[in-house]
């Protein structure tokens, strides 16, 4: 169906709507679970089991569910997960209420929410390319990351009002409003299916073979998913060591770590505002490998100010926030354009699973690490490696042309059942 700028704007736009009101009640139940367990066990491991649970689906399960979710009829799949989160955030609820809570409980309403979040966000991706215009997806994924980014600053304040107000289970049954309002939107809003390569009928494990054989042949997107695996390597770790950054380093406290995530996210609304309505530069890879490099001189900054510089590294660290949507909304636009609609559920999943695999690796490096050598070593070394891969990429022709050799590629693959 040919959308008109006003159609696809006002249908698309009302189901986003109804996805980040869902997503900002699930936020808030992830910022009150978190907190209570901090209260009631003071215990690292866990916190640290607990955001496992939320972890382990997206790494394990993302290649199963993208192509489940390629199977599937994709505004059902967003149903039956909004479904599932709102049922097993009702259990946990009536839980606290019967005074009955246990943490296995809890461990185990947080696989189940990542499990559906998981069918939630393959679902809802795949679907953007179905709803929008193709010259528009770079300012949609810049408006996306401009609500994560705002969710990011609002949901930790509001999640702290709401529990002193509500409670817990009131809080939960916030989620379960808004996860209900998701759905009643859906039941009056058409999904289109993409068109298949075959008619031929296949099975679960044929088209889950079929994605991962898709992205092996495109040897554009494979080295793209290289470079980002390095540069998410070093970055992931960058996270849990920002508050003995600012603890050991500028002799901060709570306040100037909130300030400093504060700022970050509020990097990512302009950023996310700027890409939305400016939409990159024409290829908008380019804009990605840009923005790469220039995140990496922000990162470096952070690495090498003294102690007394907290201002300087906060304008970096902003910079930072800024930069991170428009990198990641021109990748999401770039795969979104050239993918085919019909592999984007599995494809997408597979990226993020080999992307997020190598979390846990640099973790377990870090930490050592930044015991040995301090925290400002590893930012300049993630910094370094930032600019190294956003100025590698131009020097590498299936990356800069990736846009252009999509279609022929893509073409090249076999995609039907074996």
């Amino acid at each position: 169906m040919e959308n008109t700028n006003q159609n696809w704007a006002r249908r698309f736009y009302t189901l986003w709507t109804g996805q980040a009101l869902s997503l900002l009640g699930s936020q808030l139940v992830q910022f009150a679970i978190i907190w209570y367990l901090t209260q009631e066990t003071n215990s690292a491991t866990t916190l640290a089991i607990a955001s496992m649970m939320g972890l382990l689906p997206t790494v394990l399960l993302s290649p199963f569910i993208g192509t489940w979710v390629d199977r599937g009829n994709r505004r059902l799949l967003l149903i039956a997960a909004d479904a599932t989160v709102a049922i097993a955030t009702f259990i946990l609820a009536i839980l606290f209420v019967s005074d009955l809570i246990q943490v296995w409980h809890i461990y185990a309403a947080l696989f189940i929410r990542a499990v559906a979040g998981g069918f939630h966000q393959s679902a809802f991706g795949a679907s953007v390319v179905l709803l929008v215009p193709k010259d528009q997806l770079a300012r949609v994924q810049g408006f996306n990351q401009a609500l994560h980014g705002g969710l990011n600053i609002i949901s930790a304040p509001l999640g702290a009002y709401l529990l002193e107000v509500l409670s817990m289970q009131g809080i939960l049954y916030v989620d379960v409003s808004t996860a209900i309002l998701a759905i009643v939107i859906l039941l009056f809003f058409q999904i289109p299916q993409p068109e298949k390569s075959s008619n031929e009928p296949s099975t679960f494990w044929q088209d889950f073979a079929a994605g991962f054989r898709y992205i092996m042949a495109w040897r554009g997107l494979v080295m793209l998913l290289g470079l980002v695996m390095v540069i998410n390597f070093f970055y992931t770790a960058t996270e849990p060591l920002t508050p003995l950054l600012i603890k050991n380093h500028f002799d901060g406290d709570a306040s100037q770590l909130g300030l400093w995530l504060a700022l970050f996210a509020l990097g990512n609304i302009l950023g996310g505002v700027i890409l939305g309505v400016w939409g990159g530069f024409k290829k908008k890879v380019v804009t990605a490998q840009t923005g790469l490099a220039l995140m990496g001189l922000t990162t470096v900054i952070v690495g090498l100010v003294k102690p007394d510089m907290f201002i300087i590294a906060l304008i970096a660290n902003t910079s930072m926030g800024l930069l991170l949507p428009i990198i990641n909304g021109s990748y999401g636009a770039t795969l979104q354009a050239v993918i085919k609609p019909e592999m984007q559920g599995r494809v997408f999943a597979f990226i993020m699973s080999a992307a997020m695999l190598v979390s846990p690796i640099a973790l377990i490096v870090a930490g050592p690490f930044a015991d040995s050598f301090g925290i400002q070593p590893w930012f300049i070394i993630a910094g370094l490696s930032c600019i190294a891969m956003g100025i590698l990429g131009f020097f590498i022709p299936d990356v800069m042309n990736i846009e252009n050799r999509a279609k022929e590629e893509s073409d090249n693959v076999a995609v039907q059942p074996s």
